[in-house]
C-alpha cells in the first residue's frame, strides 16, 4: 500500500522551531522512521513538506485521484483553509490527520478547531512524532 504523508508550512523546520513544542527530530528524520514504520506494515510511505498551500492541495488533488491514503498534518492551515476542507473532503482513500503538539490545549485559540478533521478517519494530537507512527498502524488496520 502506497501512502502519502504530507506536512504543511514551517514543519520542514521541526528539530530548530519551538523544540520544546514540536520536539528534537528534524523532517529528514521523520521521512526516514515514517518510511521505516511503513515498511514493518508493508507500505511504501512517502513524506512530503510544503510551505506553499497550493502545493499541498495539488498532492491532496492527486491523492484523490489514485485513492491512496494520506497522513495529513496540515499545520496552521487546518485552523482556517477553506481550500484544504475541501481538497480534504473529496478524498476517497483513508485520511489520518496528525499534530505533534496538541491544538486543542494550545492557548493560541484559533488552533482549537480543524477543518480537516470532519473528513479524518482519525485524529491523532498531542503524541509527538509518535503520532506518525500511530497513523501508519492504523491504516495498516484498515
Amino acid at each position: 500500500m502506497r501512502i502519502l504523508v504530507l506536512n504543511g508550512p514551517n514543519l520542514g523546520r521541526l528539530g530548530r522551531r519551538q523544540p520544546e513544542i514540536y520536539g528534537t527530530t528534524t523532517h529528514d528524520e521523520l521521512a526516514e522512521l515514517c518510511a521505516s514504520w511503513g515498511r514493518e506494515h508493508g507500505q511504501q510511505v512517502e513524506v512530503r513538506q510544503t510551505n506553499h498551500e497550493g502545493e499541498l492541495l495539488d498532492w491532496l488533488n492527486t491523492a484523490a485521484d489514485e485513492a491512496t491514503p494520506v497522513v495529513l498534518n496540515a499545520a496552521a492551515w487546518s485552523h482556517y483553509s477553506y481550500a484544504l476542507l475541501d481538497a480534504c473532503a473529496q478524498l476517497e482513500a483513508p485520511l489520518v490527520e496528525v499534530h505533534i503538539s496538541d491544538p486543542a490545549s494550545r492557548p493560541e485559540e484559533f488552533r482549537h478547531h480543524s477543518v480537516v478533521s470532519a473528513f479524518a478517519s482519525k485524529v491523532i494530537t498531542g503524541r509527538g512524532i509518535d503520532g506518525y507512527r500511530l497513523a501508519l498502524e492504523h491504516l495498516a488496520t484498515l
